[in-house]
């Protein structure tokens, strides 16, 4: 085990060292640092399903992730993504998680409930906790922080949206695979499977188990898509939880899974080919 691992941190770090040589020999290092990060994918995608409700038709859903506010994800980046969202109408706002890069260092956290609560969806905004959320001792921060900007937080909860006619979809959220202490069956194992379900859950592989449940769409970022990608290669490394599935719409058995790219970086301050985004999920419903 040992030796594999060590040969594993030998690939990875001589990719690294190509990875870096290839941005200077080729003048990438602004693009990957200043350039790339500041752009931004709406993906717009429409999902049909027969428990989606006639109310239920033509509802907008908008998912943001792993926006991990730092010296390099600034509030002001925060400010434009608000206004990206807004624009978008969302009927209801999800956040897959990690808000902040380092909850306990970052200087600015007062500053973020004015930003957040300009966010607009007449049905809801809510989110769950990712690894970053709950590092450093970040846990009580984020929640006072996502809960003051109007969102309900996720943590091995169940909740359903309703529209007048009584008809519902739920939204059901895990806590963090990775720092957190995620429970599957009391969350999941008692949804309706004739309802709509969603799940939130920050790392996407919490999808293996989840598929096991009555889960019709699990939504999840962590990834970055792997934030630094080689053509022809892929993804130079993605975190634990984000080895099976790394960004994109995935078929897992009958559940759909959609991962995130997020729209912030950590570790290092690059992208790419994984440009950040925003996804919208068009509901329509086949009754």
């Amino acid at each position: 085990m040992t030796k594999l691992y060590s040969r594993r941190s030998f690939l990875k770090g001589l990719l690294s060292f190509s990875f870096v040589s290839f941005l200077t020999a080729a003048g990438g290092y602004t693009y990957a640092r200043y350039i790339e990060p500041t752009f931004l994918d709406k993906n717009i995608l429409s999902l049909s399903h027969p428990n989606i409700p006639k109310a239920f038709e033509g509802f907008k859903i908008v998912q943001f992730s792993d926006t991990h506010l730092s010296e390099f994800f600034t509030l002001e980046r925060l400010e434009t993504i608000v206004k990206e969202i807004n624009s978008l109408s969302p009927d209801l706002l999800l956040f897959t998680g990690d808000l902040m890069d380092e909850p306990n260092q970052y200087e600015k956290i007062n500053k973020i409930v004015p930003v957040l609560e300009k966010l607009e969806a007449p049905f809801g905004k809510y989110a769950v906790y990712g690894n970053h959320d709950h590092g450093g001792y970040g846990t009580d921060i984020y929640r006072n922080v996502i809960t003051m900007s109007g969102f309900t937080l996720l943590q091995n909860e169940v909740a359903n949206v309703k529209m007048v006619d009584g008809s519902k979809i739920a939204i059901a959220g895990i806590d963090d695979l990775m720092l957190g202490k995620p429970n599957y069956d009391a969350t999941l194992g008692n949804l309706n499977k004739d309802m709509f379900n969603i799940l939130l859950a920050h790392e996407p592989d919490a999808a293996l188990e989840s598929k096991k449940y009555p889960v019709h769409l699990q939504l999840s970022g962590h990834s970055h898509g792997g934030q630094i990608q080689l053509p022809f290669i892929g993804p130079l490394i993605t975190p634990p939880y984000a080895t099976e599935y790394i960004e994109g719409l995935y078929d897992v058995e009958k559940m759909k899974l959609y991962v995130n790219r997020g729209l912030g970086t950590t570790r290092l301050p690059f992208r790419f080919l994984s440009v950040p985004e925003l996804t919208q999920f068009t509901l329509h419903s086949l009754k």
